[in-house]
This record gives structure tokens, C-alpha cells and sequence, in this order.
């Protein structure tokens, strides 16, 4: 039977802050996707804006995640395999 480690959540407040600034700026864009679609834009305006929407969100999942590695790496106290796999599913979602 595997042993459940407790959840991680960020603890570094530079990473943290820099995700949350890159989801907020999502937010703002899937507001602005929203509008477009209202106003009758063009699909490809609409497309660039959706693309813009996944990028942000991405790279605010990429520095959550490369910033708990690091977090986890560097705190011995974890199972190590558990934190590999986890990490590795975290990374396989975003492909």
C-alpha cells in the first residue's frame, strides 16, 4: 500500500505572484474572447485571442509546476517516486 504524502501548494511568493499575474492577464483575455464573439469579430480575431488564452494559461501551469519541483527537490522529506509521477502526470495534462 502506497503511503498518501500531504498535497503540495506553492510557497515561493516571486512564483506565486507570477502565476497569478498570468492568470489574471487569461482572464482579461477570455473576457475579451467573450466580447469578441458578442460583437460578431472575426473567427480569426477570435482565434488569435483563444491562442493568447492558452498560452497564458500554459505557462502559468509550467511555472507551477517547474516551481514545485524545485520546492520538492529540495526538500528531502518527500517520497521521491510519488513526487516524480505526480509531477510527470502534471506535465503529460499540458501535452
Amino acid at each position: 500500500m502506497t503511503k498518501k504524502s500531504d498535497p503540495h501548494s506553492l510557497q515561493d511568493p516571486v512564483q506565486l505572484d507570477a502565476v497569478l499575474k498570468r492568470m489574471k492577464r487569461a482572464h482579461g483575455q477570455i473576457a475579451a474572447v467573450i466580447r469578441m464573439l458578442e460583437e460578431g469579430r472575426s473567427c480569426e480575431d477570435v482565434v488569435q485571442q483563444m491562442a493568447a488564452v492558452g498560452k497564458a494559461v500554459n505557462t502559468a501551469a509550467f511555472i507551477l509546476i517547474s516551481a514545485s519541483l524545485k520546492e520538492c527537490i529540495m526538500d528531502g522529506k518527500r517520497d521521491q517516486v510519488e513526487t516524480t509521477e505526480k509531477l510527470q502526470k502534471l506535465f503529460m495534462s499540458l501535452a
